[in-house]
């Protein structure tokens, strides 16, 4: 009986930082940068890919905010998922994203692909650090979903509005309608022609994990281009 007890207790001796680890996984907050390290440390990319309902701490940062009056969405149709990326210095960086719940399951599949992939996306916050701004989430270059507003220059509710559509390094992939841009500050890159590693171009490894999935993409337009620009209607 002495022999087992020890066994059990090295056996949770052992476990202990485990699940130490696993915690710290799960509180690594959106912009923190791990090295390579200390993701193994923490288990591995598995625990940093996972989906929540929204508890009442993060419906606090939403309401009235991304999550504006009048919505339509109900807060049981989101999820908050928790997500890593490359970002443009090559590094892991923990990313933050909220959508419907109906599609969290591909958007978590979607960005494990290009995170094994090296793929690289710049930033990953709720739009609610920009206070909701789409022009200046945009032209900070952040990746985001979820935002009920309307479409570019319309009345017409967005599918961000329902969580159903994705941007992806804007700054580099802008909405071009004509001579407009947006954000304005993109405006140098709306030459799709320019050599720049960040462009969405299509058949290339982002196109291809949101197309290959049935999402649409804007930078396929006719009236527009919205390169950044992904979503999936149903």
């Amino acid at each position: 009986m002495r022999k087992a007890g020890k066994i059990i207790l090295a056996v949770a001796v052992l476990l202990a930082p485990l699940a130490v680890c696993a915690q710290a996984a799960v509180r690594w907050p959106a912009g923190g940068v791990l090295s390579d390290l200390q993701l193994d440390m923490l288990g591995g990319a598995d625990g940093f890919f996972w989906a929540e309902e929204i508890g009442d701490d993060v419906f606090g940062r939403i309401n009235g905010v991304s999550y504006a009056r009048g919505c339509t969405v109900p807060r049981s149709g989101l999820r908050l998922l928790h997500l890593l990326h490359r970002n443009f210095g090559g590094h892991i960086q923990v990313g933050e994203m909220i959508c419907a719940a109906a599609v969290s399951d591909e958007l978590l599949a979607i960005f494990r692909e290009l995170y094994d992939a090296g793929y690289p996306i710049e930033k990953m916050y709720l739009i609610d650090d920009y206070d909701g701004s789409d022009q200046r989430s945009m032209a900070d270059d952040n990746t985001s979903c979820f935002n009920f507003r309307p479409i570019t220059g319309g009345r017409q509710l967005s599918l961000h509005a329902l969580g159903r559509a994705v941007d992806i390094n804007p700054l580099y992939n802008p909405y071009i309608r004509g001579d407009r841009v947006e954000p304005a500050e993109a405006a140098r890159y709306a030459d799709r022609s320019l050599p720049c590693k960040y462009y969405i171009r299509k058949g290339d490894i982002c196109h291809r994990a949101f197309t290959r999935r049935g999402w649409k993409w804007g930078g396929s337009w006719l009236r527009a281009s919205d390169y950044q620009h992904f979503e999936k209607a149903e």
